[in-house]
């Protein structure tokens, strides 16, 4: 009995190492693809972006350079249309790749360009708290580096939605300068909601303060006349960079290329002004009134450069969210008064970290089957196999 009862103590003892080895196995695996799929590859993917060099003129060799980041629509779910683990998923896809962007690439300023949130231009009061606190969770950044936000039809709803309520309540979070100047270069922010054109008081408003800003401009750029600028400080002399949620007036998204533009099937769908786009009379006035060097819009979700006027650029920058696009993205930019460089930083595919987890999920199947010895294990097999080939 004493034998018997021994034997049975080392098949136990046997039984529990195997159980343990399997369990051990079982979290190796789960541990390192979550460490992969969930941190590494963010680094992995943004640590292959870097700065974009600025052809600077010799006379202007002592220009300073900005680093600057433009991201656009991020669109965090609000409490309706948000499902508890959509919100999760995508705003830890987010985070991640914001601060990982931070750490490695130490931009000194952040432009989103709008829709910032998904509800918030119908959201409550108790819902906009709530999802201005996960914002500034997502988005935190050391006290060096600037955020600078514009409005989108979600954050303050479209022409026919949007009140002085909600845009005093996104600017009481979002610093509402419209005029942002730094390191000798000019930036206008524009709330092209508003440009609706119709003489509504909201519109008026955002009318005039455009106009004072083309006044300032221009002081800035032209030498003073007598009475024409007064003695107020000028702006530095460099051609503003125009920041807005609307790209300005174009048919369709057709000329449009790359892996991150429109899909082919959508590419010739026709605009409609003042929903897709601006109208072309806001496009106008806005080329007229501030002749940029350079202009950056989000909206579409999709990628597309296209020319205005006198060749001036447009750049639509694509969503932010793995929710709107398989593969988000920002945009880079050296920048100083005079010239400019641009580059693209891909984010991690959401297919990829998808497939990764199959495949991770397959292996965890094998392992379970080959240790229950329900399926071969997979070096005895080869092993076997080689014999067999040998043998022949």
């Amino acid at each position: 009995m004493a034998l018997i009862g021994l034997g049975f103590g080392r098949q136990h003892l046997c039984l529990l190492k195997r159980r343990s080895s399997l369990l051990l196995k079982l979290t190796a695996v789960v541990f390192a693809v979550l460490l992969f799929c969930e941190f590494l590859i963010y680094y992995l993917v943004i640590f292959r972006c870097d700065w974009p060099e600025v052809k600077t003129p010799a006379h202007d060799s002592g220009q300073k350079t900005l680093k600057a980041m433009f991201l656009a629509d991020t669109h965090l779910l609000g409490e309706v249309r948000g499902h508890w683990l959509d919100k999760l998923r995508r705003e830890w896809q987010m985070e991640r790749a914001f601060q990982t962007a931070l750490w490695l690439l130490q931009p000194e300023v952040v432009f989103i360009l709008g829709d910032i949130f998904d509800e918030g231009k119908w959201s409550s009061f108790q819902a906009w708290a709530d999802d201005v606190e996960r914002f500034q969770k997502i988005f935190r950044h050391p006290r060096h580096v600037q955020l600078k936000v514009v409005a989108g039809n979600h954050d303050i709803g479209f022409h026919y939605q949007m009140s002085t309520y909600k845009i005093k309540r996104f600017e009481k979070v979002f610093n509402p300068e419209r005029l942002f100047s730094w390191k000798g270069m000019n930036f206008v922010l524009v709330n092209s909601v508003a440009l609706e054109g119709d003489g509504c008081h909201i519109c008026s408003e955002a009318e005039a303060e455009l106009i004072e800003i083309s006044h300032k401009l221009n002081c800035s750029r032209e030498e003073r006349g007598p009475g024409r600028c007064g003695r107020a400080p000028l702006l530095p002399a460099s051609a503003p960079v125009l920041l807005q949620h609307f790209p300005l007036f174009r048919r369709s998204d057709a000329n449009c290329s790359g892996e991150d533009a429109a899909p082919q099937e959508e590419r010739a769908i026709p605009f409609k002004e003042r929903y897709d786009v601006l109208s072309r009379e806001a496009s106008q006035q806005l080329l007229w009134w501030l002749r940029p060097r350079l202009i950056l819009s989000g909206h579409t979700h999709s990628a597309c450069e296209v020319l205005h006027g006198a060749g001036v650029p447009e750049i639509s920058v694509p969503s932010f969210s793995w929710r709107n696009r398989n593969n988000p993205s920002f945009i880079m930019s050296s920048m100083t008064p005079t010239e400019y460089a641009l580059a693209k930083c891909y984010l991690p595919y959401e297919n990829t970290v998808l497939a990764t987890y199959c495949v991770a999920a397959g292996l965890l199947v094998v392992l379970i089957l080959v240790h229950s010895g329900l399926l071969p294990s997979p070096l005895l097999f080869g092993w076997n196999l080689l014999r067999k080939f040998k043998t022949m």
